[in-house]
């Protein structure tokens, strides 16, 4: 698959050199704020700081 085939992850559309790898600057940010809204998240073992605000 050549770099001009990917698809943008959000919506699908062709990539844009401009936005790599997403289509535009709309799905670009969508994709942030996915990020800044705790949408996404790593596997791992949880935080030390989840302990402390349990007790």
């Amino acid at each position: 698959m050549t770099r001009s085939e990917r698809k943008c992850p959000i919506c699908g559309k062709p990539r844009s050199e401009e936005h790599a790898p997403f289509c535009s600057k709309r799905c670009r940010d969508r994709d942030l704020l996915q990020w800044l809204d705790e949408g996404y998240a790593l596997p791992g073992p949880p935080s030390f700081s989840d302990d402390l605000e349990a007790d």
